[in-house]
């Protein structure tokens, strides 16, 4: 199947400057149009479409997302539609209005295309994969965007940040009470973002669960009024080397022990959850959010993926097409958008 002819004209190949940079990262696909074709045509334009190295983007204003063109959508990196069309699968993305949200995504993924086109190749992997090929697989891409030149944009950008103060508490609090144990990120002052020592803390506090079976019941939330704000920032970039990188992500993951305990882990968020805070709180197998709660992932904008297992998390709980919308955007989302997506399980009042 020519992809140029039988797409209208559309192409599906993936081409690059002549210094290099990718020159078409994201195509636009006119779902209402196509709606009419055979049904032999939707199947076979599909298959191109799933195998397009480009973001594909498909626009359905009108009509339903029905099961005749249900091959498209689920093969299209994510489908942005309006209001009016029912939310009847999670391959869609409702916005008020569909040209504004094309437009921020066509801006998001030109300022940063490298991450974001292995973005949307990633998540089409790890839809598929265990956690662990999952997480192998996310290491991988983010290792590879560190010495990549959006990353170094993002750096310079960023200038140079002074060390936080050396902690005089423990940055992760533990508190048993009888088979309950309490984990607390405890660094409100920098809204428990995720140190290096904040991280080696968590793994030794969730290891005591892992390691105890009569412990049957693990709550985790951040003192102060966020959860959790991501990666500390002053620490990014100083791993250098991506073989490094990739190994300690894969022997340093916090995140990879609450996959293993996530039927005896309740997260509670709260405030601005970004980044790290999100994708880690999403391995548990309960998340509770206070009505201030909102979750940005901005990895991409920063030249590259989210790092702390989101591509595995957050698309098992609301599918590649949302994660991708999440993760390629990167807007805000709203707490009554995350309970009804499925990124909350619940919206609480915080317990302090």
């Amino acid at each position: 199947m020519s992809s140029v002819l039988d797409l209208d004209g559309i192409d599906l190949e993936l081409a690059f400057s002549a210094a290099g940079d990718p020159a078409r990262p994201l195509v636009v696909l006119p779902f209402d149009e196509w709606a009419e074709r055979p049904t032999e045509w939707i199947a076979t334009a599909a298959e191109a479409v799933e195998r397009a190295l480009p973001l594909t983007v498909g626009i359905l204003r009108q009509r339903p997302a029905d099961a005749r063109l249900a091959p498209l959508l689920s093969a299209a990196t994510l489908t942005l539609t309006t209001p009016d069309v029912p939310d009847t699968v999670s391959a869609l993305i409702h916005l008020p209005d569909v040209d504004e949200g094309l437009d921020l995504l066509r801006a998001a993924v030109a300022y940063s295309p490298r991450a974001a086109l292995a973005c949307g190749r990633l998540l089409r992997q790890t839809d598929r994969l265990g956690t662990d090929e999952g997480l192998a697989a996310e290491a991988a891409a983010y290792s590879m965007l560190l010495s990549g030149p959006e990353f170094v944009r993002w750096l310079v950008s960023r200038g140079d940040l002074s060390a936080p103060p050396v902690p005089t508490a423990p940055l992760v609090l533990l508190e048993r009470a009888g088979g309950r144990l309490s984990i607390t990120l405890n660094h409100p002052g920098r809204r428990n973002a995720l140190s290096f020592a904040m991280r080696e803390e968590l793994i030794a506090a969730l290891q005591v669960a892992e390691l105890d079976p009569s412990v049957t019941e693990v709550c985790i939330r951040g003192a102060g009024p966020s959860f959790c704000s991501g990666g500390d920032l002053a620490e990014f970039g100083s791993t250098t080397d991506p073989t490094t990188a990739y190994l300690v992500r894969l022997a340093r993951a916090p995140w990879r022990i609450v996959d293993r305990l996530a039927d005896r882990v309740t997260v509670h968020v709260s405030g601005a959850c970004i980044g790290a805070g999100v994708e880690m709180a999403a391995f548990a197998g309960r998340v509770t959010a206070a009505p201030d709660a909102s979750f940005v992932l901005p990895e991409v904008r920063m030249g590259l993926v989210p790092g702390a297992g989101g591509t595995v998390s957050v698309t098992r709980r609301i599918g590649r097409w949302r994660a991708a919308w999440l993760m390629l955007s990167g807007e805000r989302l709203d707490v009554a958008t995350a309970l009804r997506w499925g990124l909350v399980d619940t919206i609480e009042p915080p317990v302090r």
